[in-house]
C-alpha cells in the first residue's frame, strides 16, 4: 500500500550537487564483448547523455562531483567483491580507471572522490564534502544503476538526504536490473525518479530563484 501521507517534494530540495558516479575512462575505451562488469544495452550513450546535466550544473553554479571507483594493484581492498558476478577492475595503474573528463566536460573546480567500495558514502571524505558545501538534494547520474548508484542512493536516502535519479542518464548491467533498482530507489522516495529534462528545467528554476531571492 502507497504512503497516502507522504510530503509532497520539490525535485530539487535546498542546495543541490550533481553526483557523476563512475562515469570512467573504461566506458569510452574498452569495446571488448567480455567486460569484467557487464553493462545493459545502450550503456554508452546513457552516459554521454549525462554530459548535458554536467554542463547545465556548470551553467547554473551547481557544484558538480564525480565519483571514482578505483582498486589498488595488489586487490587488497576488493574483500568480497569479486565473489559475485564481477571480475577484477578499476586498478589504480590502468588508463581506463581515470575519470572520463574530456567527454564529461570535467573542470579544475569539480571535485573527485575516489572509493574502493560500491556506496560514495562508505570510506570516504563524501559526506564531509557534502556538509561543507551545504548540500540537500544529491542529483545523481552514472553506473551502474543497480550497484554504485544504488547503494550511494540507500546511503543518501538514510543520511536524510534528497536523493534523484536521472533515469535516462543512469545504465545497468543489465535491463532487468537497472529498472528493478529505478523502482527500488522510487520505493525508498517518492519523486526521486527523473528524466533528464526534468533535471535541466528544475536546474534553471533554482538559478532563477537564487537570482530573485
Amino acid at each position: 500500500m502507497a504512503n497516502a501521507n507522504a510530503p509532497k517534494r520539490a525535485l530539487i530540495e535546498g542546495k543541490p550537487a550533481l553526483i557523476v558516479i563512475d562515469i570512467q575512462a573504461s566506458t569510452f575505451i574498452d569495446d571488448s564483448v567480455v567486460r569484467s562488469i557487464d553493462n545493459m544495452p545502450g550503456y554508452k550513450d546513457r552516459m554521454l547523455a549525462a554530459r548535458a546535466v554536467i554542463d547545465k550544473a556548470h551553467d547554473t553554479g551547481i557544484p558538480v562531483i564525480f565519483i571514482q571507483e578505483v582498486h589498488r594493484p595488489d586487490l587488497v581492498d576488493f574483500g568480497r567483491e569479486l565473489e559475485g558476478d564481477e571480475d577484477i577492475h578499476c586498478l589504480e595503474d590502468n588508463p581506463k580507471t581515470k575519470i572520463a573528463k574530456a567527454e564529461m566536460g570535467y573542470r579544475p573546480t569539480d571535485y573527485i572522490v575516489p572509493k574502493r567500495r560500491y556506496s560514495a558514502f562508505f570510506g570516504t571524505d563524501f559526506e564531509i564534502l557534502l556538509r561543507g558545501l551545504k548540500v540537500d538534494t544529491l542529483l545523481m547520474c552514472g553506473g551502474l544503476t543497480d550497484v554504485c548508484v544504488h547503494y550511494t542512493f540507500v546511503d543518501g536516502h538514510q543520511s536524510d538526504y534528497f536523493c534523484r535519479v536521472i533515469e535516462d542518464c543512469v545504465g545497468g548491467s543489465s535491463i532487468e536490473a537497472h529498472e528493478a533498482s529505478l523502482r527500488a530507489m522510487e520505493y525508498l522516495q517518492t519523486g526521486a525518479r527523473r528524466s533528464r529534462a526534468e533535471v535541466l528545467s528544475a536546474m534553471d528554476d533554482y538559478t532563477a530563484t537564487k537570482l530573485t531571492a
